[in-house]
């Protein structure tokens, strides 16, 4: 699917002409499998990714 290849849904809504991309996101996001784990996966990368020290 073209939102779980990292397209933006605001970009997504265009082809189809729709105007709220949030309708866009309601219609097709069931057909993202694996869509929780993805974001907690993101999630965690971001937060608790170690840290360089500088010295």
């Amino acid at each position: 699917m073209i939102l779980a290849g990292a397209v933006s849904v605001k970009d997504l809504a265009e082809y189809p002409g729709h105007a709220d991309p949030g309708f866009t996101l309601r219609v097709y996001a069931h057909l993202m499998p694996g869509s929780h784990d993805r974001a907690r996966k993101a999630i965690d990368d971001r937060l608790f990714r170690p840290r360089l020290i500088s010295h």
